[in-house]
């Protein structure tokens, strides 16, 4: 019971989201997800994961997508997670301090009882639709924006690129995620995207460029169709997917 199964979960910024899948990346139960709780300090979230693990059947590891930079599974900086009620709300000084260089990689393999890889939520997810050749570049759309990017395959470290500013001092997580796509509408959002798209083109040069997260489904057809044959949109299951192909790529 539970031989070459992985335990695949998605931290966001509203939901937490778990699956069980086999090398090949095939579910063998319906995914699970519950509410991201707040406040929610190391403590809760390691609990929420164990509680979905319990619905699930048995596995032999796991993989833990999170918001945020984490370096070998310590996160350095989480941004949703240290707030007192959710995104865009105000930071707590003592969540913030209990995020800060807590390494959840051990304490959820001491809550689970498994091995445990945990890495960024946009690496995660780009583990799940990346072709392994080329520069291939994932932005996922949802409460901010995450990134991730390979080289042939292999993981490049981790840039924040979310905090860099676009315009006006205005950040990427600010200029794309959801509170602006409630704002402005799924048209002009979708144009947002376009021409973050097109500026980051040169920085990156990318072979491939992967757009997914809960929120890639309502880009336009027009802005999908302008945003040229190089660039993928992917479903958010992905982030599940990637859970099981991680080991192989991020381990």
């Amino acid at each position: 019971m539970g031989t070459d199964l992985t335990l695949s979960v998605d931290c966001g910024g509203t939901g937490i989201k778990a699956g069980v899948l086999d090398a090949a990346g095939t579910s063998h139960a319906p995914p699970v997800r519950v509410p991201t709780p707040y406040p929610l300090p190391p403590e809760r979230l390691i609990e929420a994961i164990t509680e979905l693990a319990r619905d699930l059947p048995a596995t032999t590891r796991a993989s833990v997508g999170l918001p945020g930079m984490v370096r070998h599974g310590v996160v350095v900086r989480t941004p949703h997670y240290v707030t007192r009620s959710g995104p865009r709300s105000r930071v707590d000084p003592a969540l913030a301090q209990a995020w800060a260089g807590f390494d959840l990689r051990a304490a959820l393999q001491r809550a689970l009882d498994m091995p445990v890889l945990v890495v960024n939520d946009a690496e995660l997810h780009g583990a799940g639709v990346i072709a392994g050749t080329g520069l291939e570049l994932v932005l996922t759309l949802g409460t901010g924006l995450g990134s991730a990017h390979f080289d042939g395959g292999r993981l490049a470290p981790h840039l924040e690129l979310s905090h860099a500013p676009v315009r006006r001092g205005t950040t990427y997580d600010q200029y794309l995620g959801e509170p602006e796509r409630r704002r402005l509408g799924d048209g002009l959002w979708s144009r947002r995207v376009l021409r973050a798209v097109e500026g980051l083109a040169p920085v990156f040069c990318w072979d491939r460029l992967y757009l997914g997260g809960g929120n890639a489904r309502r880009l336009t057809a027009p802005v999908v169709e302008r945003l040229g044959q190089e660039v993928v949109v992917v479903p958010n299951s992905a982030a599940l997917v990637g859970g099981a192909r991680a080991w192989h790529l991020l381990a």
